[in-house]
C-alpha cells in the first residue's frame, strides 16, 4: 500500500484477519460520549468502547497524564518496578479487600493470571490433585486458550485442539447445580457478578451467598471477573461491593485505564504468597504509560460524584426503554446494574440485535448487542442526561424503521 492510498471500510477486508465485522463507517474523532466518522457524520456513544470508556473519549485529565507521563518514561520492564505502578497498586488495596496486585495488558490476561493463580495455589497448599475449576453457561473470561475454555459459549472454544482439562460448566444462578459437582477436588469457582456477554444477567444475591458458603465449606477460592462489571460500571467502585461477600480473588480491566491498555488482578497476602519470581509474568504489565493514565482515571472514577450519578442515568435509560416499549413492545426483560444494562428483544424481533444496531449507526448511535437477542448499553459512566435523550431518540427512529 502506497503511502498515499486511501483508507477506508474496504481496507479492513484486505489487510485485517477476517475475526470481527466491523461497522461501515470508520470512526476517526472522539470527545466525551460523542464521535466522528471520516465523512464528519456524529454519532451518540452508549457503547463506551464495550464498557471501556467509563469517562468518555479524550478526557482532558487523561489526555493530561498520558502526554506528561509521555515525556518520562515509557517502559522500563519489570526487571525494575516504576512509581505509577506502585502508586495505582496502593490504591487499589486501599479501595478494596485485596493487599496484592498484579498488572497486565487485558482482561483475557488479568484472568490467565488469576486462573494459574487458582491452580498454583489449590496444588501449593492442598495437592495434586485439587485443580477442577467450576465455571458457568453464558459466561465468558477471554480469548487465550485457557480463558476461553473457562468461559462458557463453546462457539468460542471449539475448533482449537484439546482444551485445558477439569473445567466444568453449570447454569448461572443455580446454586443446587454449583452443589452437585463442588467437591474436594475443586480449586476455584469462577463467575462474572453480572455477565456481560452473555446476556447482561446480574448473579442473584442469595447465589452469591451461597456459592461463597460452598467455597468456604471446601477450601476454594471464590474469582470474581470484573473486567466488564467493574471500575464504577454497576454504581460501587467493584460489583462484589453490592453484595456484602468478599472473593478471594478479582480481576478488573476495560474501564481501568478507560481506552488505555491495562488490567489488574487483585488478591490477598495469603494467597499471593504461593507466587515467586518466575512463576508467572508479562513484559508490558503494570508499564509506568498505561499505570499513570490509570492512575487519573482511578480517582475521578472512585469520586461520590462519580458513583452515584451512575444509579440516575440507569434510571434514565430504563425509562427512555420502557417508553419505547410502550410504543413498539419491542423489548421483554429489561436487566442488569448501573450502567451495564440489557435490553431483550422480544416477539417478531427476536434474533435481530444486530439489524437494530446497524440501524441505530444510521441514524447516528453506536450500540451493543450481548448475543442476538440482547441489546446492551455500557456508555460513559458521565454521560450527560441530554445525550443519553438524544441518543434514545436515535433509537426509536432505528426501532421504528425495522421491519
Amino acid at each position: 500500500m502506497t503511502a498515499h492510498a486511501v483508507i477506508n471500510r474496504n481496507t479492513y477486508d484486505q489487510v485485517m484477519l477476517p475475526i470481527y465485522s466491523p461497522a461501515h463507517f470508520i470512526p476517526v474523532k472522539g470527545q466525551g460520549s460523542r464521535v466522528w466518522d471520516q465523512q464528519g457524520k456524529e454519532y451518540i456513544d452508549f457503547a463506551g468502547g464495550i464498557a471501556v470508556m467509563a469517562l468518555g473519549h479524550c478526557h482532558p485529565e487523561l489526555v493530561d497524564a498520558l502526554k506528561r507521563q509521555g515525556e518520562k518514561l515509557w517502559h522500563i520492564s519489570n526487571i525494575f518496578t516504576n512509581e505509577p505502578a506502585l502508586t495505582l497498586a496502593q490504591k487499589l488495596i486501599d479501595a478494596t479487600f485485596a493487599e496484592r496486585v498484579f498488572f497486565a495488558n487485558s482482561g483475557a490476561e488479568a484472568n490467565e493470571a488469576a486462573f494459574k493463580l487458582a491452580r498454583h495455589y489449590a496444588i501449593t497448599r492442598h495437592n495434586p490433585y485439587k485443580t477442577k475449576i467450576i465455571a458457568f453457561h453464558h459466561g465468558f473470561h477471554g480469548r487465550t486458550l485457557f480463558t476461553v475454555s473457562v468461559g462458557g459459549q463453546p462457539k468460542y472454544a471449539d475448533g482449537f485442539g484439546p482444551k485445558p482439562a477439569d473445567i466444568i460448566h453449570v447454569p448461572f444462578n443455580d446454586l443446587d447445580a454449583v452443589k452437585a459437582v463442588m467437591d474436594d477436588h475443586t480449586c476455584a469457582v469462577v463467575l462474572e457478578p453480572v455477565q456481560g456477554e452473555g446476556g447482561v444477567t446480574p448473579a442473584t444475591s442469595a447465589f452469591i451467598h451461597g456459592v461463597r458458603e460452598l467455597c468456604d465449606k471446601h477450601q476454594v477460592l471464590l474469582v470474581f471477573d470484573e473486567v466488564q462489571s467493574g471500575m464504577g460500571r454497576t454504581g460501587k467502585l467493584f460489583s462484589y461491593m453490592h453484595y456484602d461477600v468478599v472473593p478471594d480473588i478479582i480481576t478488573t480491566a476495560k474501564a481501568l485505564g478507560n481506552g488505555f491498555p491495562i488490567s489488574a488482578m487483585l488478591t490477598t497476602a495469603n494467597i499471593a504468597s504461593v507466587m515467586v519470581p518466575g512463576t508467572h509474568g508479562t513484559t508490558y504489565g503494570g508499564n509506568p504509560l498505561a499505570c499513570a493514565v490509570a492512575n487519573v482515571a482511578f480517582d475521578i472514577i472512585s469520586t461520590p460524584e462519580v458513583l452515584h450519578g451512575v444509579e440516575k442515568r440507569h434510571n434514565l435509560i430504563v425509562n427512555f426503554l420502557n417508553g419505547i416499549n410502550q410504543r413498539y413492545s419491542v423489548f421483554g426483560e429489561i436487566r442488569g446494574k448501573g450502567l451495564l444494562i440489557g435490553a431483550e428483544l422480544k416477539g417478531k424481533y427476536q434474533g435481530k440485535a444486530k439489524d437494530v444496531l446497524q440501524l441505530a449507526a444510521e441514524n447516528g448511535l453506536m450500540l451493543l448487542s450481548a448475543g442476538s437477542d440482547v441489546l446492551r448499553f455500557t456508555p460513559s459512566l458521565i454521560i450527560s442526561e441530554e445525550e443519553i435523550a438524544q441518543g434514545m431518540e436515535r433509537l426509536e427512529k432505528a426501532i421504528s424503521q425495522l421491519v
